[in-house]
């Protein structure tokens, strides 16, 4: 976790300099306060640490002119249930100190250049529903791997939503923009979680490296294939009515005609980032491997009833951009391990069994 230090990094600061006093007095009447924070991405571990420093000034949302605040993060584009986290509340305070950090895993450096940091600013209510305060967004593009940037806002109103008639009359005539748009929105629906794969092409053994290993006897040794290790999943969609799920992996590799290529993680209870560290083994050359599909899918356990899907991937020369280069990477470093994470989507493979 890194600490909330911001000595000697570059810092966002609140700059009025230039507004005429009425603007100045029309801010001031509604303004809904201020936040700081820190974000620094580690590469080496694909770590994004946010930690939320401190408010000031926040609007009063309760009766006695207080509020009890609380931060809550959210990636966009991103499923909430997959990627929202929150801090501790604060009672009754308009300037409330936090110092604290929270991280999501999984995050790749596609993600830093595409995607955008939300942080919003909430009043918890235990009576009621909780009350928006205000909200800053940052590009993650804003953030350097491997250092510390110091932030300062305003916190703003969460941009209204549209009419249909509005947008319609706003967008009339630019059909590409909409279109992205929409596309945007659908990835930002289909995605579940993340998921942390490790590739290995194993060769076979040469005659001199099987004697080496065990001795001559020839019997139990290795022939070339793929090895295949699932080793965690981040930020999940919670499938059951606790907040969480009770997750497990599937993998296939496809064409699968005798149905002999189905492995599964053991159960992990309760839980949306759960560690498996499992490997499994695929015996099988090189020059067959290269027309076969890897299709691991993410399930949440329910007993006495049909297993929920929460999402999956699949990895091969036909695949698309992380995938992809997952897949080419495993098939042209044969002997090396490759990691490397992936988004879980909604989208349902062929393999429609629940067991």
């Amino acid at each position: 976790m890194s600490s909330a230090s911001g000595t000697g990094n570059p810092t966002d600061k609140l700059d009025f300099t230039g507004l005429p006093p009425d603007s100045l007095h029309i801010y001031n009447e509604a303004a809904l306060g201020t936040l700081e924070f820190e974000l620094r991405y580690e590469r080496s571990s694909s770590e994004l640490h946010c930690t939320v420093l401190r408010a000031k000034g926040l609007k009063p949302m309760d009766f006695n002119g207080l509020s009890d605040p609380y931060v809550k993060l959210h990636l966009l584009p991103g499923a909430c249930k997959a990627n929202k986290l929150k801090t501790k509340t604060i009672r009754n305070s308009l300037n409330p100190v936090w110092n604290e950090t929270l991280t999501y895993v999984g995050i790749t450096e596609e993600d830093m250049h595409r995607r955008t940091l939300r942080l919003t600013v909430c009043d918890e209510d235990k009576l009621t529903h909780n009350e928006l305060i205000g909200e800053s967004r940052v590009p993650l593009k804003r953030v350097k791997p491997d250092q510390t940037k110091h932030f300062h806002t305003c916190l703003e109103h969460p941009p209204p939503m549209p009419s249909p008639t509005a947008m319609g009359e706003a967008l009339r005539g630019i059909s590409c923009y909409l279109r992205e748009w929409e596309n945007e929105q659908l990835h930002s629906l289909e995605e579940r979680g993340r998921l942390l794969l490790s590739l290995q092409f194993l060769p076979p053994l040469s005659l001199e490296d099987k004697d080496v290993e065990g001795g001559g006897g020839g019997e139990g040794r290795r022939s070339g294939g793929l090895c295949v290790g699932v080793k965690r999943c981040a930020h999940l969609a919670a499938m059951d009515v606790n907040g969480f799920s009770d997750p497990y992996v599937k993998i296939y590799l496809k064409p699968d005609i005798q149905k002999k290529s189905k492995h599964k993680t053991t159960v992990m209870k309760k839980t949306l980032n759960p560690e498996f560290n499992e490997e499994f083994f695929y015996e099988i050359p090189l020059a067959e491997l290269a027309n076969k599909t890897l299709e691991v899918t993410v399930w949440d356990y329910d007993l006495g009833r049909s297993n929920d899907f929460i999402g999956g991937v699949s990895l091969s020369c036909h695949s698309q951009g992380d995938a992809l280069r997952h897949w080419m990477d495993c098939l042209k470093n044969k002997g090396r391990r490759v990691e490397r994470w992936h988004i879980l989507t909604n989208e349902l493979p062929q393999t429609l069994s629940h067991d």
